[in-house]
């Protein structure tokens, strides 16, 4: 009898009960895993997380990240092949009034939404929940090459590890360190010109670092005795009190400083199975600029 060709006994092997089946994912179990590296427990409550708009049973064919969730960042998701959008800010917080097509929010409550079903790109966020992670925690003191001490200034209830504000200080190789050196290492690292609040001349020892707009963690700023706050955005009398008070502020801009999650949500998409091959970052810094300066 004949023996069987090399190439047939292959083809029965690629196609039998060894061979290996490539992995697929659910909208729905994409969601879960992300929730379990942001848990719902950390989410505030005025705060909308997870899957928004989407079919949970679907499969996942390919993953774009952004940090907002606009008509544009939908239409380019689709225009790269991804049929999910995993942003840091939700979709909505008030509900939509109407679900009708334009450019943005500001037109149509609903735009969002309604670009996304038409997309077919399901939206999926995890706002407060990444803002409270460990992940998030390491972010801003590692990139600035500030020692972050393991605590948050302000903790979340499910556990002392999770929370807002990163409580760092100045490596020692860096001191001293002056508001004016400090100021400038994040114009450097950030590409982009903050607003500082305080005395350049200032020394600088402890700093806490907040992603976005900083509302309490200003009074935990003052209560820890902190030099500097390295931040996204403060109002503007909290800041002018809070300088009076002794506390230094440098004020990023409310993306600046968290434009860079996108990294860290890419990795966790990553993490849940998602081949890297199958994930897009969308670049939104381009959304506003300075008129003496290129953003980078």
């Amino acid at each position: 009898m004949a023996s069987a060709k090399p190439e047939t006994g292959l083809s029965k092997r690629a196609s039998g009960p060894l061979s290996k089946k490539e992995r697929t994912l659910s909208v729905g179990a994409l969601e879960a895993a992300l929730f379990r590296a942001f848990p719902k427990e950390d989410v505030e409550d005025w705060d909308r997380a997870g899957l928004t708009v989407g079919d949970p049973s679907r499969q996942v064919t390919r993953v774009a990240v952004a940090l907002d969730p606009t008509v544009a960042a939908i239409h380019e998701a689709a225009s790269r092949g991804a049929n999910v959008l995993v942003t840091h800010h939700p979709a909505f917080l008030d509900p939509p009034s109407e679900f009708k097509p334009g450019p943005s929010a500001a037109v149509s409550s609903g735009a969002v939404v309604w670009a996304a079903i038409e997309s077919g790109v399901a939206v999926m966020s995890f706002h407060t929940g990444l803002d409270a992670s460990p992940l998030a925690a390491r972010m801003l003191p590692n990139m600035l090459s500030l020692d972050w001490s393991g605590r948050v200034l302000v903790p979340c209830p499910s556990g002392s590890d999770r929370g807002y504000g990163q409580l760092c200080s100045v490596r020692k190789g860096d001191a001293p360190m002056t508001l004016e050196k400090l100021a400038a290492r994040c114009t450097s690292v950030f590409a982009q010109v903050p607003r500082v609040w305080g005395d350049f001349d200032r020394e600088i020892k402890s700093v806490a670092t907040y992603t976005g707009s900083c509302g309490s963690i200003v009074a935990a700023c003052l209560g820890e005795h902190v030099d500097c706050l390295i931040c996204g955005e403060v109002k503007y009398h909290a800041a002018l009190d809070a300088s009076a008070a002794g506390l230094a502020i440098i004020d990023m801009g409310h993306d600046t400083t968290e434009l860079p999650f996108t990294g860290v949500l890419a990795d966790a998409v990553a993490a849940a199975g998602v081949s890297v091959d199958c994930i897009e970052v969308i670049d939104q810094s381009g959304n506003w600029s300075h008129p003496e300066s290129t953003r980078l």
